[in-house]
């Protein structure tokens, strides 16, 4: 994994794509369930990317 200080990113914006990415699961999850999701290899996508700003979140508070 890369790190962190190479692309200054601090951890308040961090926690802001961390909110935005929940936001988008919540919708994309909201046009599955009605049936409106033609593009479903966001589901992974995205969980993807929550999964990875968590793992630096923890990392960074860890160190």
């Amino acid at each position: 994994m890369h790190n962190i200080t190479q692309y200054n990113i601090n951890k308040q914006d961090l926690k802001k794509k961390l909110l935005e990415l929940l936001q988008e699961q919540f919708n994309v999850r909201l046009q599955l369930s009605s049936g409106k999701l033609k593009k479903t290899h966001l589901i992974r996508k995205i969980r993807r990317k929550i999964a990875r700003i968590k793992t630096l979140l923890m990392n960074w508070t860890n160190n």
